[in-house]
């Protein structure tokens, strides 16, 4: 196979866009979460971060930009609709994106594929072939509510953020395996491997976008080309990207140029030590878990705003529940802090196993101030718990009491 990010032509082409200005002024490579502000970047008449070149299409009001590569959805611009819409979509990016010129050809983008019966390289325009499947799924940052852990982990300070509800459409990964002569014996993993640039002179182990998830994951994955019916963007790792339903956003590998299925987990440092779940002070190993699978987890994203204040009366409460690898089946929503809870109703469609419900509850409240939380149960019966689970990096934060905020009733 031709690798189009390798081959130096290619190479030399995509240097003369914007990837070239961000390799000369900020090398863009992770720090310790992967993130490094640009120190270039603009900043509005407010004082606050400009969209970066590549995300100028979001929209900017529903936004929270904390660097060039990490842009949040405020939790009041949530709405109540199931589908986040693709303009308020938070973004994560390790390494800077690739060149735009990648998705102007989206059918000419090569997959190689390896560990099968018969391994090959495909072109977009022959994935379309194979199959067509749409999953409406969750898609969340390791990161999310990271802000609350009390010993400051490093990286970004997600909120709620840092995640979403979204329609991906590509050809489910078993059809491109049965094409291709099934998984070969022995293989436990399924690998992607991002077509982000790597920068000269350094280890591309230690930079590159690899990531393993158990065999398991390979009966509802998909390689996609579209998002919420449009063509996949740049931004969210157009034009192809490897989906994983169910599983943490690092796992769903943008401008996937290779899928691979494999014995042993990638030895890229993303998934050797980062993307850890360790103790507090210890840093990443293997032998700590790594972040595959979403808890269950809920918030509520109405009324919320800094400083708001509702009328007394009827208050209409709303949020969002997942419950990660399973459905939602309860939420509960507490007015006092988790002392009584009351049952929530579902708005909306049920899309499936792995998107969010929208809930809503209405409630007659008095003058004063009242905590709000949520907490829900999937079907596996998890329950969202009370309290986080400490961990170094801030990871997977679903503690209901985290979550929760103070209304003032007027």
């Amino acid at each position: 196979m031709t690798d189009q990010l390798s081959n130096p032509g290619r190479r030399r082409a995509m240097m003369t866009g914007g990837s070239l200005v961000a390799l000369t002024g900020w090398s863009g490579l992770a720090g310790a979460d992967g993130v490094r502000v640009d120190p270039a970047a603009k900043k509005t008449a407010s004082g606050a971060k400009a969209l970066p070149d590549y995300a100028q299409w979001k929209d900017a009001d529903a936004m929270i930009v904390h660097s060039a590569n990490t842009i949040e959805q405020k939790r009041s611009a949530f709405g109540a609709s199931t589908i986040t819409p693709s303009d308020r979509l938070y973004v994560r990016n390790n390494l800077n994106p690739p060149d735009a010129s990648i998705v102007q050809d989206p059918d000419a983008w090569m997959l190689e594929v390896q560990g099968v019966g018969q391994p090959r390289s495909l072109s977009l325009a022959e994935l379309k072939t194979l199959g067509l499947q749409s999953v409406t799924m969750v898609l969340q940052c390791s990161g999310n509510g990271r802000a609350w852990f009390p010993h400051g982990p490093s990286g970004t300070q997600w909120t709620v953020g840092a995640a979403g509800c979204v329609v991906f459409t590509g050809v489910p990964v078993k059809a491109v395996v049965q094409a291709l002569g099934g998984v070969a014996d022995g293989m436990v993993y399924m690998t992607g491997t991002g077509g982000e640039i790597i920068p000269e002179g350094l280890d591309p182990k230690t930079v590159m976008i690899e990531r393993s998830v158990p065999l398991e994951a390979l009966d509802n994955a998909i390689l996609a080309w579209e998002l919420n019916g449009e063509a996949l963007p740049l931004a969210h790792g157009g034009p192809l990207r490897m989906v994983v339903p169910g599983y943490m956003g690092v796992n769903n590998v943008k401008y996937v140029k290779q899928l691979a299925f494999t014995k042993d987990q990638s030895p890229a440092k993303i998934q050797q030590t980062s993307y850890r779940f360790s103790p507090v002070g210890v840093k990443g190993t293997p032998e700590f878990p790594s972040l595959w699978e979403m808890p269950v987890n809920s918030w509520i994203t109405h009324p919320f705003e800094p400083g708001q204040s509702a009328k007394a009366g009827r208050v209409q409460i709303s949020g969002v529940a997942l419950g990660g690898t399973h459905e939602v089946k309860q939420t509960e929503v507490s007015v006092d802090g988790g002392k009584t809870w009351l049952q929530a109703s579902y708005i909306g469609p049920d899309m499936g196993p792995f998107a969010w419900r929208t809930f809503t509850l209405g409630v007659d409240l008095k003058p004063g101030k009242y905590q709000l939380v949520s907490r829900t149960t999937n079907a596996a019966g998890k329950v969202q718990p009370e309290h986080r689970e400490e961990n170094e990096r801030g990871y997977n934060n679903n503690s209901w009491l985290d979550h929760g905020f103070e209304l003032e009733v007027v």
